[in-house]
């Protein structure tokens, strides 16, 4: 049986344990939203039937005194649309009886309005000029108040009705919480024991691994490592023999030997491809293979950023970030994404090359060289390049139509092509936030394409930072009280200046700043901060939020990237562009964070050279 598949079977307690929960979560969830349906159902549309038809009787009543001051026109018209009101409602409340005793209301109130209307009918038919208060006061107003009466008897029973069905939801809602959290104890506990079982036995092999690798390197080349079976640690036992056997060889093997395992190794990487050197500390070549002669020459006389600064500039500035990326012990480089490939000014068809490294150690563990790896990414490059102008295509073409869109729904939300009632207005706001969302999206894209095709050309001046902050915060400090967040400042009175684009750092801000505020709940804190720091300014964007798992800090500067389980705001090209804006400033940017304890967005922007000197 494959690891893979003991992995898979050890897991499968867990899986089945949260299916049987997510089973009895659905279940008992359905039950209540059930119960709070019912609710709505039977009682919601009675009490708003009343309501309505208590409005509508006493705007009746209201018609009458109209007349009986002789403003009789004025009356009838209030009159009848409430009469035709107060019918329909009367209906919906006769075909939605739900309660003991609404029936007998219910009639009584039809009752009441019946006499009522018998007198109102009387009471529009006399003859303008009449003295209308004898019939007002003696018969319309006592049998008005029992029509009133009898509309408030129906609220009355149905809010006393949904009062007491929202206390039995919330007893049962109570009953379900303590079913769930039994259930997901008891579900956890079962699958973690279950597990800890199976997984006990697909890591003892692992442990005989380790006491192997410790008696290695104690100098024990004699020891072997016996594990059965057909699963990968098992090869990888085998493999682990089959090296200490090579180790064994290698203890006792003559120069020639060594010469042989050198000249093996050599073919090896003349093998690959890609151009493959190795580099002292200093960057001076100690090997290369046959790829890289092809490229370089055979010799390389100084270092290597010293032999490419006059023949490729581009390819010698990104040889020596990755260099320093090693030297700085920050482990092997490896480029994530297609774009940190450098087109080459070298003899020969045009190349992409993607730089790698990684560093090699010595026997104390202290850095001994660094190989360098040029991986040739010309077709890559080629079909990114051609992605990015489809996508650029793509989004402008979408502009014309978006905006169209945009302005029509304005006009109609302006109600300037004829009046829209509740529900058609809500569409349209919905339509409107959507179309402002699509249209965040096509801009982003566009700017993120601009700037990796390197066709946003900074305008750099000598930028004042305290009115540069104060500037970003006015213009977020609406959405941050919207939310019930606070914007602050931090200020070191040292280094207030930086050498760049304002607009893109105003972009970067926002950028930082939005990102903040849709990850920080209600009563948080967002502060901007600076300090100084060797011919740099820091800028912060602190904020208390929900805070970033470590596994995801690098990631979260990707395109699209999202932290998966959280809600899904924005396009996910923010921090992308703010983090090419910042490169192409010179600068670094990166993210401190922990889940639950909030998040520091952090770039650095150089100083004006008047500043630095």
């Amino acid at each position: 049986m494959r690891l893979k598949t003991k992995i898979l079977l050890a897991q499968a307690p867990m899986a089945l344990a949260l299916i049987l929960l997510g089973v009895i979560a659905i279940t008992t969830i359905d039950r209540l939203g059930s119960a709070s349906e019912r609710i709505l159902k039977d009682n919601y549309r009675s009490v708003l039937a009343a309501q309505r038809m208590k409005e509508a009787i006493e705007r009746m009543d209201s018609a009458a005194l109209f007349m009986v001051l002789g403003q009789l026109e004025e009356g009838q018209k209030l009159a009848l649309p409430n009469r035709k009101l107060f019918d329909v409602e009367l209906e919906v409340q006769k075909n939605n009886i739900t309660e003991p005793g609404e029936t007998e209301a219910t009639q009584a109130l039809s009752a009441a309005w019946q006499n009522y209307l018998a007198l109102y009918e009387r009471f529009l038919a006399k003859s303008p000029g009449e003295d209308l208060q004898p019939l007002y006061f003696a018969g319309l107003y006592p049998k008005f108040q029992a029509v009133k009466e009898g509309a408030e008897v129906i609220l009355a029973m149905n809010q006393d009705a949904m009062v007491r069905k929202s206390d039995e939801v919330r007893r049962f809602s109570r009953r379900l919480d303590t079913l769930i959290t039994l259930a997901a104890i008891f579900a956890a506990l079962a699958g973690i024991i279950v597990s800890l079982i199976l997984t006990g036995k697909i890591v003892r092999p692992l442990a005989v691994l380790t006491q192997t690798a410790r008696r290695i390197k104690e100098g024990d080349l004699e020891v072997r490592a016996r594990v059965e079976g057909t699963d990968e640690i098992a090869v990888l036992a085998r493999e682990f023999n089959t090296m200490t056997d090579s180790l064994e060889r290698y203890r006792r093997s003559t120069l020639g030997e060594l010469l042989l395992i050198q000249r093996t190794s050599q073919a090896a990487m003349d093998s690959l491809p890609d151009p493959v050197l190795s580099l002292d500390l200093e960057g001076k070549v100690l090997s290369m293979n046959q790829a890289a002669e092809t490229i370089f020459g055979p010799e390389i006389s100084g270092t290597l950023p010293e032999y490419l600064r006059y023949l490729d500039p581009d390819l010698t500035a990104a040889v020596e970030k990755v260099r320093r990326h090693v030297l700085a012990g920050k482990g092997p480089y490896i480029p994530e994404v297609i774009g940190e490939a450098v087109k080459t000014a070298l003899p020969g068809p045009e190349r992409y090359f993607l730089p790698q490294a990684a560093p090699l150690f010595d026997d104390l563990g202290n850095l001994a060289s660094i190989t360098l790896v040029l991986r040739d990414v010309t077709l890559l490059s080629k079909l990114d390049e051609m992605s990015r102008n489809l996508v650029g295509t793509l989004a402008h073409e979408f502009r014309t139509p978006l905006t169209s869109l945009h302005m029509a729904v304005h006009i109609l939300l302006e109600q300037l092509g004829g009046s829209l009632d509740e529900k058609q207005l809500d569409l349209l706001y919905r339509a409107r936030e959507d179309c402002e969302r699509l249209q965040n999206l096509v801009d982003n894209t566009l700017n993120i394409i601009r700037i990796q095709a390197g066709k946003i050309e900074l305008q750099q001046v000598n930028v004042r930072i305290p009115p540069l902050v104060e500037n970003v915060l006015n213009q977020h400090r609406l959405l941050a009280e919207e939310r019930g967040l606070t914007l602050s400042q931090n200020l070191s009175p040292l280094g207030d200046e930086v050498f760049a684009d304002p607009e893109h750092l105003e972009l970067v801000f926002a950028n930082l700043i939005i990102n903040a505020i849709r990850h920080t709940p209600e009563g948080g804190a967002i502060e901007i901060r600076t300090q100084p720091q060797n011919g740099f300014v820091r800028f912060e964007v602190a904020d208390n939020g929900e805070g970033i798992p470590p596994e995801y800090h690098a990631k979260i500067f990707n395109k699209y990237f999202r932290i998966p389980g959280r809600e899904r705001e924005g396009t996910g090209l923010g921090l992308a562009i703010a983090k090419n804006i910042v490169e192409a400033h010179g600068g670094e940017i990166g993210v401190e964070s922990e889940p639950e304890q909030g998040s520091v967005f952090w770039f650095t922007l150089p100083v004006p050279e008047s500043s630095n000197t």
